[in-house]
């Protein structure tokens, strides 16, 4: 392998280095001020619920409110 050779792989492979630094570079920029919004209490989206979760939190109000309609009743 001769220096040519040697010198244009170098340069292939810095400049794959500096498109690999450019692009992370703007997934850092880009991500900041999400980050500083959530730490704020803020932008966080909407919390998922399983089914079985949902299901749980059914059966227990239904028993509160059966809870409920008991004592009303019998007062």
């Amino acid at each position: 392998m001769d220096i040519t050779q040697i010198l244009e792989q170098l340069k292939s492979e810095r400049d794959r280095l500096n498109d690999a630094i450019a692009a992370l570079e703007g997934v850092k920029t880009a991500a900041g001020p999400r980050k500083r919004a959530a730490a704020k209490g803020r932008g966080q989206g909407r919390r998922r619920m399983s089914a079985e979760a949902r299901r749980r939190i059914s059966e227990a109000q239904k028993k509160r409110w059966a809870r409920q309609r008991k004592t009303s009743k019998s007062a």
